[in-house]
């Protein structure tokens, strides 16, 4: 019944139409040099509390920039870093990331029937995600996964969605989806020339 709840709400989410990308990936090259030292030029993580955000859809990247920026969304760093960009900086640095591509592979011997039900709807069996309301989980660390989870079930972050959804994990699902997806191998190839 869950996952055919979940199965329905992805749907949902699909329908909408999303809006024309916007933003230049160059221009976004020049501002993304301020966030390699966490997340990468390319976008792979380079610190464990940091996602991975290279082959993110250029509109999720966009919603979580102005979320911070806005204050509906907080973090120590990101909050400060997205006050500081203009609304044309978050459409070219978003732009530039969403320009990689992100690929996935689950570990060697892992059964697909493994992966957490109430993930695979939206992030799919390979944390590679099924639609772009929903971020990539494919290689994250456990703990930057576990991090979320709880900070959805304990409404510290509010997503209409995810809260919901965590609420109804235990501690030890929230901690199997984490090791799920961060036993999964994610390679992030480089923006096209």
């Amino acid at each position: 019944m869950r996952r055919a709840i979940l199965l329905g709400l992805g749907g949902l989410m699909l329908a909408g139409t999303a809006p024309a990308v916007s933003g230049d990936p160059e221009a976004g090259r020049k501002i993304a040099n301020m966030c390699r030292t966490c997340h990468g030029l390319d976008g792979f993580a380079k610190i464990p509390i940091a996602p991975h955000i290279g082959g993110e859809p250029s509109n999720y990247l966009q919603r979580q920039l102005r979320a911070f920026k806005s204050g509906a969304r907080r973090h120590e760093m990101m909050s400060v870093v997205a006050s500081g960009l203009s609304e044309r900086q978050i459409e070219d640095v978003s732009a530039w990331y969403a320009a990689h591509t992100a690929t996935a592979r689950l570990p060697a011997g892992a059964d697909p029937a493994g992966a957490p039900e109430a993930c695979t709807a939206c992030h799919g069996i390979d944390g590679i995600a099924v639609h772009e309301d929903a971020p990539n989980l494919a290689g994250e660390t456990n703990i930057y996964i576990d991090t979320q989870l709880k900070a959805f079930k304990r409404g510290k972050r509010t997503h209409e969605i995810m809260n919901g959804i965590a609420e109804a994990m235990s501690d030890a699902e929230i901690r199997a989806a984490a090791d799920w997806y961060a036993a999964v191998e994610l390679e992030v190839d480089a923006a096209p020339e």
